[in-house]
């Protein structure tokens, strides 16, 4: 009698905890939406480097679906992502005893908007951004790939944080 009455009592926390999950998926993500679209970022920036708008864009897309159960789609998706990027800038950070830059940090800044079709109070407008240190003695060219792929890497997180998982 008693294993029951234990048994039953586990079995009715176990139901209240899964229904308290409510929207949220195993991977955090609070959304009854379904699929998604992103447009395409364009870049806006003062200095244009030919490639990373696409480059950000798709790499928006690839997270959300490795990191959601949202299907990609061209229009009329449940959320949708669109913006532009509107920062890409070099300038040094540190200075030697020559009064040189002894490093450079490369800035890369997205204005987003995103718009929740089935929850409209969740829309969004905000800008993300991050940086890549690198020293000065290297140029810029020669380490774009890596400092943009840890920029977006980061900036691309923030956005679905920002979005999806509520952080």
């Amino acid at each position: 009698m008693v294993h029951k009455i234990k048994y039953t009592i586990i079995a009715i926390i176990g139901i209240i905890i899964i229904q308290g999950c409510g929207a949220y998926s195993f991977s955090g993500i609070n959304t009854t939406a379904t699929t998604f679209q992103v447009g395409f970022f364009q870049n806006q920036a003062s200095i244009i480097i030919p490639g990373i708008d696409q480059t950000f864009t798709n790499q928006l897309q690839d997270l959300i679906l490795n990191q959601t159960n949202l299907d990609l789609v061209t229009s009329n998706g449940d959320i949708a992502y669109e913006g532009e990027i509107v920062q890409y800038y070099v300038a040094p950070t540190n200075a030697t005893s020559a009064n040189t830059a002894a490093q450079n940090r490369l800035t890369i800044a997205v204005n987003v908007r995103f718009y929740d079709i089935k929850n409209p109070k969740e829309d969004l407008e905000q800008r993300f951004s991050f940086f890549f240190d690198y020293p000065a003695s290297q140029a810029e060219t020669a380490v774009r790939d890596e400092a943009v792929q840890i920029i977006y890497d980061r900036i691309t997180q923030d956005i679905l944080n920002a979005t999806l998982a509520k952080w």
